[in-house]
Order: structure tokens, then sequence, then C-alpha cells
């Protein structure tokens, strides 16, 4: 152990090989530097004087039923979600507000219904979610059990494949439930439990008439598969190719 003292700092070495227990004198450097969650507490968004109404308004994020496993539900539609003119600083005081607010003790689920979500309106970003997520009190994040992903677009799945597990915690990403279509959803939750807009059951509908649309590929919109055969075309030039032959 080597050491040196002067009248502004000490610094103290360790050999890391000589088998010494650092622990004495690190642990009080550690308790300085032991990060203060107080700030997570619920308290200081329930008496927040802010007024969320405008947003209750938009149902994007409510409190429903519970699912099959007696978790809570708090359902989240993406389309309802105003990306262009919500920031992410009161999207936050938002679901803290909400979650602090109604969320009764015990565990709880969300489910995410991706349907029809443009990136440009209804998205805020994996960054912020990530953010939010993370500032959320750890007894919160220790009571979502699970997060249903209804209908995941081609985007989305390669997204949180590829991005997930960089822009998430793994305590987020593997409570994420990939379901893409609400038959399957059945499955966790009995039907009643969570509201389904018009919305979202209108794009059921569409995956179920065409499948091809969660591979990102749109459905007709131009109806190119009614055009008429050219079949009788291409018989004529065969027929006049057959005349120059003779």
């Amino acid at each position: 152990m080597g050491s040196s003292s002067s009248d502004e700092f000490s610094v103290v070495v360790l050999a890391s090989d000589l088998g010494i227990d650092a622990r004495p004198f690190l642990s009080e450097i550690q308790e300085e530097q032991e990060p203060d969650e107080q700030w997570h507490d619920c308290a200081q968004y329930l008496s927040s004087d802010e007024d969320f109404s405008d947003l209750d308004v938009l149902q994007f994020f409510s409190l429903q039923g519970s699912d099959k496993s007696g978790n809570r539900i708090f359902r989240i539609v993406g389309k309802y979600f105003p990306a262009p003119v919500l920031s992410g600083e009161r999207l936050k005081k938002y679901i803290f507000h909400k979650i602090c607010s109604e969320l009764p003790e015990g565990p709880f689920c969300i489910v995410y219904m991706h349907s029809t979500v443009q990136k440009e309106d209804n998205y805020p970003g994996l960054t912020i979610l990530r953010w939010i997520y993370e500032d959320l009190p750890s007894n919160i994040k220790d009571r979502l059990q699970v997060m249903y992903f209804l209908h995941p677009g081609l985007w989305s799945r390669l997204a949180f494949a590829t991005l997930g597990r960089l822009f998430l915690s793994g305590g987020l990403y593997w409570k994420i439930k990939y379901v893409s279509r609400l038959q399957y959803l059945w499955n966790d939750i009995k039907k009643g439990e969570v509201e389904i807009p018009e919305i979202v059951q209108s794009h059921d509908d569409v995956l179920e008439h065409r499948p091809l649309t969660d591979y990102g590929i749109e459905p007709d919109h131009l109806h190119l598969t009614e055009a008429p055969s050219m079949g009788h075309s291409f018989g004529r030039y065969e027929e006049n190719w057959k005349l120059r032959d003779l």
C-alpha cells in the first residue's frame, strides 16, 4: 500500500491481487453517490395543480378492467395520442398523475393498441418512452406484469427487435407480448374488460381479410386485382406473328 497526503486531498491505492477488502474504504464514498429516489414519490404528482382535462378527453391512456390473471388494465390507444402537440415532459407528468391517482394497489398490465398509428402523428419515440419508464417509481415498475402489444406493424416489430434492447430496459423489453389479432387478446383478457374503439375493431377486420398487411403489404386500394385480363390482347399479337411466319 502506498499513500500520499496533502492539505487538499489524499489518495489511497489498493492492489487488487493482495486480497485486501476495499469495502471499508469505499463505503463512505458509495453512500455519498447513492441516488436519492425520494423525488419519484407519487405525492408530488397528486398535488400538482396542472389541468389534464384536455388529455383526459382524448382517452389515449385510461384505466379499464382486469385481465384473466387479475392484473388491472391500463389501455393505451396509439391512434388517439397527439404526438405533434404534446411534449415529452407533459406526457410524463400526465402518465405519472394517472397511475398515482387511479391505479389501485396490486399488479397491473398495459394493453397498447397500435392500430393505424402514424409515426409522425401518434408516436412519441423510443427515447421518450424509455425516459418515462425509467423514471417510474421502482415499486410501480415491479407491479407491471405484462404489456400486450396489439396490432404490431412490420416497422414496430423490426424496431423493437433491433433497437428495443438498446432503448428499453430489460425489465420492460421482456414484458412485451405481441398480439396480432383481437381473437388472440381474448385468450388473456375476457371480452368486456377492455373497451375496443371502433377504429381498432375496423383495423382488425382488415387484417383478418388481408393478413399480408401485417408484413407491410398494403391492401389493394387501386383494385388492381380486378383489372381486366390482358390475355385477349396477347392472343391477337400471337395471331399476327403466326401470319407473318406464313
